[in-house]
């Protein structure tokens, strides 16, 4: 089912698609599929291909699909999936994938005597 979900959202034009494996992370879904759409109307047409696909592979039984009004944030739930479709400005202001995502690097400053001997 991820297979197929990720295949269509790439045939469908959606962009910068990442899956995030919850499985070790979470109860809620085993994949959190996150794609940009470049519109509004892309975004909801996205939700769209993905439910007829998953209908069309026998999958149809508990879609859910929020967020189709607006179209800035569309959210399907497969059950064992969670794809989340944004226009770019929105994901970039929620950021959801760095919650979820693997743990940024961090930087540490250097020690004292470090820094005193690099002079």
């Amino acid at each position: 089912m991820k297979k197929l979900i990720e295949t269509t959202l790439d045939a469908n034009k959606a962009q910068d698609i990442e899956t995030i494996d919850l499985r070790d992370q979470s109860i809620i879904a085993d994949f959190m599929i996150i794609a940009t759409g470049q519109s509004s109307r892309q975004v909801v047409a996205l939700s769209q291909k993905i439910e007829e696909a998953m209908s069309k592979a026998g999958h149809s039984g508990a879609i859910r699909i929020e967020g189709t009004q607006k179209g800035d944030w569309v959210v399907v739930d497969t059950g064992d999936i969670i794809i989340h479709l944004f226009r770019p400005e929105v994901r970039e202001f929620y950021a959801i994938e760095k919650m979820w995502g693997a743990p940024a690097h961090i930087m540490l400053a250097q020690p004292p005597e470090a820094s005193r001997l690099a002079t």
